[in-house]
């Protein structure tokens, strides 16, 4: 089962630190700091970008919390946002799962690194599939290639996976129906898409296809169950 939205609050963060993984720490008033998965949507205060930036949480910090890449370039210490949300569905760790595979499948595993103290709290095997390592990795979780993917898939009983929506027919197919046979009771994916208009317009520029049905990805998501995408 997927998180609840919260409900939505806007006000005001600021750009306090730039870490060289491309991670922001974001000060803000705690019920605007959005659950792993969630996202907020952001715009730098004086910035002529006519778009608001999807920010997604990636670790707790003292008085807000560390972003997920990317972020835009412009964006540095003492930069002033304006932030909406926390906004769409997140993660949800099943009480049952006590073999988790965090599977980044195309980019950063930051989007999923929040899942890691919560799993590690209810007694967990974590194991973090990825090419790309953070430098902040607690000791506890193993770390596996990409090319183990299918393999760690097949162990666990929850996966958290994080794909760009253009990739997702690749994950399936790596995949196979097959191995998603053998996989884990529950799983979720974190589908990252365009999303401007944070939920408000139905712009469609998120739109993903899933049983022939239109689902936006900035509300039905992004993280949708693994069943929904078969």
């Amino acid at each position: 089962m997927r998180v609840n939205i919260s409900p939505m609050k806007n006000g005001a963060g600021q750009v306090t630190d730039v870490y060289l993984d491309s991670r922001v720490r974001i000060i803000c008033p705690p019920d605007l700091i959005p659950a792993p998965g969630q996202y907020l949507l952001a715009h730098a205060s004086g910035s002529s970008a006519p778009l608001a930036v999807p920010v997604f949480f990636s670790d707790s910090a003292p008085n807000g919390f560390r972003s997920a890449p990317f972020l835009p370039l412009s964006w540095m210490p003492g930069t002033r946002l304006n932030l909406r949300g926390p906004l769409g569905h997140g993660f949800s760790l099943p009480a049952f799962a006590r073999k988790i595979a965090l599977i980044a499948f195309d980019e950063s595993p930051a989007r999923l690194h929040g899942l890691i103290s919560i799993a590690l709290k209810q007694g967990a095997e974590v194991v973090l599939v990825s090419n790309t390592i953070l430098e902040d990795m607690p000791e506890a979780v193993e770390i596996q290639p990409l090319q183990a993917m299918s393999d760690i898939y097949q162990w666990a009983d929850f996966a958290a996976l994080d794909v760009g929506r253009e990739n997702l027919p690749q994950l399936r197919k790596m995949l196979g129906e097959g191995n998603q046979a053998k996989g884990p009771r529950e799983a979720q994916v974190l589908v990252r898409a365009p999303m401007p208009c944070g939920a408000l317009a139905e712009c469609g520029v998120c739109a993903l296809t899933i049983r022939h049905e239109w689902k936006m990805t900035c509300k039905d998501g992004p993280v949708f169950e693994m069943s929904e995408l078969k």
